[in-house]
């Protein structure tokens, strides 16, 4: 049953715990977190050094698929929904490098 009646989960500082220490640069972490009480929907933007994404991503996408299912979980026991978009550190302006789930890869078809 959703807690939203307990006050919000600093989500924040739960990416910088999940995310930091996967960084060679953490000091260039920013999280941008908004959240709409309204609708229970938030938005999170992380951006970081360029050279950590396949630290921040992980071999085929595990570990920030890892993470947003610890987000997603914190976000549904308080009745929130959650978004996560990827900027790179350099150019927040651009589009976001990953602003929907990462699907599991199929399993590879076979020839006969």
């Amino acid at each position: 049953m959703p807690q939203s009646h307990l006050e919000s989960p600093d989500y924040t500082g739960l990416i910088r715990l999940l995310v930091a220490p996967l960084l060679e640069f953490p000091e260039a972490l920013r999280v941008d977190c908004e959240v709409h009480p309204t609708n229970g929907r938030v938005w999170l933007r992380l951006a970081f050094e360029d050279s950590d994404k396949g630290r921040v991503f992980g071999r085929g996408g595990r570990t920030i698929q890892a993470i947003r299912t610890v987000l997603t979980a914190a976000a549904q026991a308080h009745g929130h929904a959650i978004h996560l978009d990827i900027y790179g550190s350099h150019d927040q302006s651009r589009k976001p490098e990953v602003s929907k789930k990462i699907l599991p890869k199929r399993p590879p078809s076979r020839a006969e």
